[in-house]
């Protein structure tokens, strides 16, 4: 499984993508939107992790970008911001539901990212 990690937090992009690759799961990370299109133009992703607040192109527009582009790939939401509520609300409308809430336990994002991707015979 190959995975595309977008936050603008460096430490904890570069610490998720560490933590994968020790699980046997190919990470690669960027801080931004712009750097996450370019990244994903150049390589083959099965699942993108998106922060959802970043400057410029957020997870949600990010998300509908890159859909467009590759729509074999699937896609998790990190939010780290207002209620978890409010984001199912939105995630809802957006027609995404996997979201997982900062700071996010490694174990439930793997099992998330597995749950995904099971079905196109490419988890580890």
């Amino acid at each position: 499984m190959r995975v595309l990690l977008v936050d603008d937090e460096t430490d904890l992009a570069s610490a998720l993508a560490e933590r994968l690759d020790m699980r046997g799961i190919e990470a690669d990370w960027v801080n931004s939107g712009q750097e996450a299109l370019e990244c994903a133009a150049k390589s083959h992703y099965d699942l993108a992790v998106l922060d959802l607040k970043m400057p410029k192109i957020g997870g949600l527009e990010l998300k509908a970008r890159m859909q467009a582009l590759y729509p074999h790939m699937k896609f998790i939401f990190l939010t780290g911001y207002g209620s978890e509520k409010d984001f199912e609300t939105v995630a809802c409308e957006s027609g995404e539901r996997c979201y997982l809430v900062k700071p996010v336990e490694i174990e439930d994002l793997v099992r998330l990212m597995r749950e995904l991707t099971k079905n196109r015979g490419n988890s580890q």
